[in-house]
């Protein structure tokens, strides 16, 4: 079980939940501070002007709400902001954001029954995943249009995912005798006026990039094997004299990775060698090409945008992003904008870049491979086949030059494309929930370029019979991966095995853990 309240969440406790299918359980501690704060609200509110609870919402909050109608008010917010539109959310994120949502109302600053918190733990646990749009957010008074659709499932309306089927939410809760929330005060504006949708999407996207670069260091090490590159790029002592928590990072882990390879060469052993200054012309490329040689350069800022955008992420999660706060220790309430979602939306935007240009990286030691006149070392297009008959990986090359190119044209920042909207009342917004999104795609797609990657160094390790000089650790990559992608010859259809490979880059694999910067 994965403690929900009291305590801060990591991204391993999400890494669990999300991908490990842990259960989540709520502190007592904190559920009693959770009745507190509504317990609170209830007698504060009594005779005063508050907004979202006795006024309408945004531009029409100078109309008060008759006592009559006040829990009407909340049904109808929920009611009218389920308008999204496009793709459904996979399961996953609806995971995340319920997570998210949950443990910020669990720091008792909502003023929500505890009703709320307890059917939210109960969908999480029975995985009953709301239907969420992707389209509809703008970041700014929350997530508005996705967690009213979360809204409108926990008031028992809607549909839900549920056994990989979509279902009437009514439907689902009769077959497990689940009760709908029934509103109380502001359990309407509680559940969507936040971050959560764009953070829970953003920790996810955390989690994937950590995977990503580590599959970029392994590719990244084993295309400096077969090519047999000096060793001074990645040593310590070069990287070193340059301080950068990342670029350190990077070169250490590819001397771990390379420590006992038979291919990586010694430049003094070399290049240093007397007898080479009788040549006028150099056989041996005195210096690789940058995609080669200056992997802990690119990699290097990539690893320290990752882990920033982790710590900022994680920030948000475990933070208030309410209005109005609901301070029951402080016994008042207090009206401003946590709920604006430009830390997420920024962090996104910077994340999407760096994998971009990790996507980048890997296309430009796919083509190195891939072109006999720069490596000198491999067939066209590593074909191991017949030359003019066969393809071999020409083929998947386009795949990956086009999905990079995708990628570079969704780097643009969402955080600068602010469009005032709800009658100017939310005159500058942050997209984050787009944001959010857009850095997912990215992140797939160059989950699809690696796995291309990783098919042709497969194939060129094959073709140059030097396997036994593989290192321990890129040897076990080696025969992993071949028992999903077998050797090829003749050309064949090689879709299915992108693709099982992608998955397999996706779900493999430890967190890494971020250094202090």
């Amino acid at each position: 079980m994965i403690e929900i309240g009291g305590k801060s969440l990591s991204i391993n406790d999400f890494s669990d939940i999300l991908y490990l299918g842990k259960k989540v359980q709520l502190e007592k501690l904190a559920v009693e501070k959770v009745d507190a704060s509504f317990r609170f609200l209830m007698k504060f509110s009594s005779n005063k002007l508050i907004y979202g609870i006795n006024t309408g919402f945004g531009p029409m909050a100078q109309y008060k709400v008759s006592s009559e109608n006040l829990l009407n008010l909340q049904y109808n917010l929920i009611r009218s902001h389920s308008s999204g539109a496009g793709n459904l959310m996979s399961p996953i994120l609806v995971k995340a954001l319920m997570v998210a949502r949950l443990n910020s109302m669990m720091l008792a600053y909502s003023g929500v029954h505890t009703e709320v918190v307890e059917l939210l733990t109960k969908l999480i646990n029975e995985d009953i995943f709301p239907c969420i749009y992707e389209h509809g957010g703008v970041g700014a008074s929350g997530d508005l249009i996705q967690l009213a659709h979360l809204g409108l499932v926990l008031i028992g309306e809607g549909e839900v995912i549920y056994q990989n089927e979509i279902n009437l939410t009514k439907d689902v809760f009769d077959k497990l005798s689940i009760k709908p929330l029934e509103i109380h005060i502001r359990e309407g504006l509680a559940i969507i006026n936040g971050t959560s949708a764009m953070t829970g999407i953003g920790i996810i996207n955390i989690i994937q990039a950590h995977k990503l670069l580590e599959w970029s260091i392994m590719l990244s090490a084993m295309v400096n094997e077969i090519v047999e590159a000096f060793d001074d790029h990645f040593s310590y002592e070069l990287n070193i004299v340059k301080l950068h928590t990342g670029q350190n990072f990077i070169a250490e882990k590819l001397r771990q990775i390379l420590s006992d390879s038979k291919m990586i060469r010694n430049r003094s052993e070399h290049l240093y060698n007397p007898m080479n200054l009788n040549q006028d012309v150099f056989e041996d490329k005195v210096q690789e090409y940058y995609s080669l040689r200056c992997v802990t350069q690119v990699l290097g800022p990539i690893y320290d945008t990752i882990c920033q955008s982790e710590k900022v992420i994680l920030n948000e999660v475990n933070s208030v992003n309410d209005n109005p706060v609901i301070d029951h220790e402080n016994n008042n309430i207090y009206h401003g904008g946590n709920f604006h979602g430009d830390y997420v939306s920024l962090e996104m935007d910077k994340l999407k870049i760096s994998i971009t240009k990790l996507s980048m990286l890997s296309e430009r030691q796919l083509n190195y491979l891939l072109n006999q006149k720069l490596n000198q070392k491999l067939p066209p297009f590593v074909n191991l086949g017949v030359l003019g008959l066969n393809f071999g990986m020409q083929g998947m090359q386009f795949t990956a030059t086009s999905t990079v190119a995708e990628n570079q044209t969704l780097s643009f920042p969402m955080y600068v494309h602010s469009i005032p909207n709800n009658n100017d009342n939310q005159d500058i917004v942050s997209m984050g929930c787009n944001a959010s999104l857009m850095t997912k795609k990215v992140i797939d797609n160059s989950f699809e370029v690696l796995s291309i990657q990783m098919m042709t160094v497969l194939q060129a390790i094959d073709y140059l019979e030097c396997i036994d000089k593989l290192s321990s650790e890129t040897f076990k990559v080696y025969t992993q991966i071949r028992k999903m992608f077998p050797k090829f010859k003749e050309d064949t259809p090689k879709y299915k095995y992108i693709e099982i490979i992608k998955k397999h880059f996706e779900n493999a694999g430890p967190i890494i853990s971020c250094r202090v910067i």
